[in-house]
């Protein structure tokens, strides 16, 4: 294992740092690198390929040969294929990770952890193919937090507003953490496959199950470089995953697919009003799980949506407002 392991970091070996940072001395520098303004602002056209190839990945209607044409509404979460990560690879972390929000080493290995979509509900503010829209990312926060374990890491914040001709179109807060890099000499064994267990059921309910080359596709569209998406040798010698895990927004547009599958019929022009979501435990290629979607309880226009696993563990949550 350690052999393997070694040899997976051969290519990323100069990347690798022996800083002694704390996880406070992370935040402040992270704090300090961008509270003079945004991280970044991008221009980009919505172009057709990105939606039609997305919606060929998930299966989504329409699948034909014909792009969808200029004025289509971009469903809830597919702006995730739009401004990708736009750094060569030498500047990828070890893990293949976009690092330009990256704090301090050595808390370089990124997660996602969970977020927040908020849609402007005026239709004429809509993003759509064809359009040139504006992605405004600034830093929302970074806290230290202590693991179970006694470790460091950390929680940032970001938020990305896109703005069309009309205004804001979409604000999307995302949350990421943040933990010691893995290195050839401390790579993360993989525990034991756990004993599956009969899913859950709920008000209304959809099965799923990903291929490699579901995940590949995606990691492919959101030009995410992230090993732990595509690379099985580095999920199980290195960081620790029995298989190759699907992609957290992966899950969210499944989410919100379901959603608008469900509450409004499939509707093209159905955006809801927010969706809160957090990553719970991962989910494995080749391995079934489950979506579960119920009215929320006393909440008019409120979804309560879960994700769970085949082995008793739920793996995303999140509460949809329309």
């Amino acid at each position: 294992m350690a052999y393997i392991a070694r040899r997976l970091f051969t290519t990323s070996t100069r990347l690798r740092s022996t800083s002694n940072n704390s996880a406070s001395e992370a935040c402040s520098e992270l704090l300090t690198r961008f509270t003079s303004g945004p991280i970044s602002t991008r221009t980009q056209l919505l172009d057709s390929n990105q939606l039609h190839l997305l919606s060929i990945t998930l299966n989504r209607p329409p699948t034909s040969f014909t792009p969808p044409q200029n004025g289509t509404p971009i469903p809830p979460g597919y702006h995730l294929v739009y401004f990708t990560p736009n750094i060569v690879e030498s500047e990828l972390g070890l893990d293949g990770t976009d690092r330009t929000v990256n704090p301090l080493a050595p808390f370089t290995r990124r997660m996602w952890a969970g977020g927040e979509l908020i849609w402007t509900q005026d239709p004429s503010s809509l993003l759509r193919v064809g359009q040139e829209v504006r992605e405004t990312t600034t830093l929302l926060s970074a806290e230290p937090k202590k693991l179970k374990s006694g470790g460091e890491m950390l929680v940032v914040g970001v938020k990305k507003t896109f703005t069309n001709e009309s205004g804001v179109a979409l604000v999307d807060k995302r949350n990421w953490v943040f933990q010691r890099e893995i290195t050839p000499e401390n790579p993360i064994k993989a525990p034991p496959t756990p004993r599956e267990k009969e899913l859950p059921t709920g008000e209304y309910q959809k099965d799923i199950c990903q291929t490699q080359t579901t995940l590949f596709r995606f990691s492919a569209l959101t030009f995410n470089g992230h090993k732990i998406h595509y690379l099985p040798e580095w999920c199980r010698e290195v960081e620790g995953h029995r298989n190759s895990v699907v992609h957290g927004p992966l899950n969210l547009i499944n989410i919100l697919d379901f959603w608008r599958d469900t509450a409004r019929n499939g509707d093209v022009e159905a955006v809801p009003r927010s969706i809160a979501y957090r990553a719970m435990s991962p989910l494995y290629v080749g391995e079934p799980y489950r979506i579960l979607l119920e009215k929320g309880n006393g909440k008019s226009g409120e979804w309560k949506a879960d994700i769970w696993d085949s082995f008793g563990k739920q793996s995303m949550k999140g509460t949809i407002v329309e």
